[in-house]
């Protein structure tokens, strides 16, 4: 491991960044430039006493897990990670199609949006990253982990979250279009270790999931309207828009509310509350 040479260069990337580039509020009279060593903790979700020990070539070896929230908080393209990971000792992540490094072009602009829920997926449905409003809106889709971290893995599996946010009447479309989903991402994007175990996993395990494979349905959504059903706020129509990287591994969601509707409403009163739960009289 090269301390130096990755703290030099985690700080150089630091200093280059500035606050509005990444969702954080511009500071009025600051002398230093770019962002702060707190900022890039907070970013990556981290202590900052850490990350000052990484950059000032202290402490432990830092683990491929910090490394790629490191890399993600100072939005590095795929070069820059690599070099971070070299530098730090540890065998350079696979450039595979699919990968858990956000697109920097998709966080520049979800760093852009704030008041109005916003993710970045993946094909298989994990949410690599996510705004406040959406964690607000969805929840915290970070506590996931392994096939789980899918949505469509979970909703073949009767994960009552999920299963609570779709109203009785759209369960079979969205059971289709899970599947369908599913297919056609594995079309254009291969089988891997994680697609193969899903599948046969679901196969295995889910009569609802083996009756919708077996219809071979294709397609790729761009843009829906939706209607979820928040634990709090209750129903909720939403304009989804979907932003795709050019090989459709990645994409930026977007949920917008028709204006003056009654769930633009609701979400002007879930932009002031956040994840805070609300009272009932």
């Amino acid at each position: 491991m090269d301390r130096d040479a990755l703290g030099a260069f985690l700080r150089r990337r630091r200093e280059v960044l500035q606050p509005d580039e990444v969702g954080l509020a511009t500071r009025s009279g600051r002398r230093t430039p770019g962002l702060r060593r707190e900022d890039v903790a907070f970013l990556a979700g981290m202590s900052t006493d850490y990350y000052v020990r990484i950059e000032q070539a202290r402490g432990p070896v830092p683990s491929e897990q910090v490394l790629g929230a490191v890399a993600r908080a100072l939005r590095l393209d795929l070069d820059e990670r690599d070099h971070v990971f070299r530098l730090a000792g540890h065998p350079v992540p696979p450039r595979s199609r699919r990968t858990d490094h956000v697109a920097p072009a998709l966080l520049r602009v979800l760093d852009q949006l704030d008041d109005t829920p916003a993710a970045v997926v993946s094909d298989l449905g994990d949410v690599l990253a996510q705004n406040r409003m959406a964690t607000a809106l969805l929840g915290d889709q970070s506590a996931y982990s392994g096939l789980e971290r899918s949505s469509i893995y979970r909703w073949f599996m009767q994960d009552p979250h999920d299963r609570a946010m779709c109203p009785p009447g759209q369960l079979e479309s969205t059971t289709a279009s899970h599947a369908a989903h599913l297919r056609t991402s594995i079309a254009q994007g291969g089988e891997d270790d994680r697609t193969r175990e899903m599948v046969a996993t679901l196969l295995e395990r889910s009569a609802e999931f083996r009756e919708a494979w077996a219809r071979h349905d294709v397609h790729h959504r761009h843009h829906d309207l939706k209607t979820m059903i928040h634990p709090q706020l209750g129903e909720l129509e939403l304009f989804c828009q979907r932003l795709a990287t050019e090989d459709r591994a990645q994409a930026l969601l977007v949920f917008t509310a028709a204006p003056g509707s009654t769930t633009a409403d609701k979400l002007h009163l879930l932009d002031v509350v956040g994840s805070t739960p609300l009272t009932t009289p």
